[in-house]
């Protein structure tokens, strides 16, 4: 069974490359990495704040010490409250991640468990997800649903 624990800023590169797997899983193979340090920042500065509002939970690759095998980050959102959430707050998962060569044997599954331990801690009732195609099932079997919610993006 995976043990997944609770990212630390040292994880930061690591997280990166894992995301960048995510990536290529459903975009195809992208040279481009000119945005990887600044995000590498960001999450070594995230990761270190004592009441984070940005988390992510990880297994270790086994045999290889500073190496990952599987994430899952989380953040938590404050917005007005309605009437399926009173208190407004809600959590988004994503950057959910396995290295090609491990997956199917549970590293991504503790990883969500553990982040959704996390925020039912901290109050968190509603979550929300962007699933792909491949992890759809596992979501599901965590109890997420489909919504009728429509989505759109603006970039500037």
């Amino acid at each position: 069974m995976s043990h997944a624990r609770r990212a630390v800023p040292e994880d930061a590169q690591e997280l990166v490359r894992l995301r960048q797997v995510m990536f290529d899983s459903y975009r195809g193979p992208d040279p481009d990495t000119g945005w990887q340090p600044a995000v590498a920042e960001v999450l070594r500065a995230r990761l270190a704040e004592p009441d984070a509002t940005l988390v992510a939970f990880v297994v270790d690759r086994p045999g290889r010490p500073g190496e990952l095998a599987a994430c899952a980050a989380g953040t938590v959102e404050h917005r007005l409250g309605g009437p399926t959430n009173p208190t407004g707050v809600s959590g988004h998962v994503f950057n959910v991640a396995t290295d090609p060569d491990l997956r199917r044997r549970g590293h991504s599954r503790a990883c969500l468990e553990a982040l959704l331990d996390w925020y039912r801690a901290r109050g968190v009732r509603k979550i929300h997800l962007h699933a792909s195609r491949e992890g759809e099932p596992l979501y599901a079997s965590l109890g997420f649903v489909r919504t009728p919610d429509p989505s759109m993006r603006l970039t500037f």
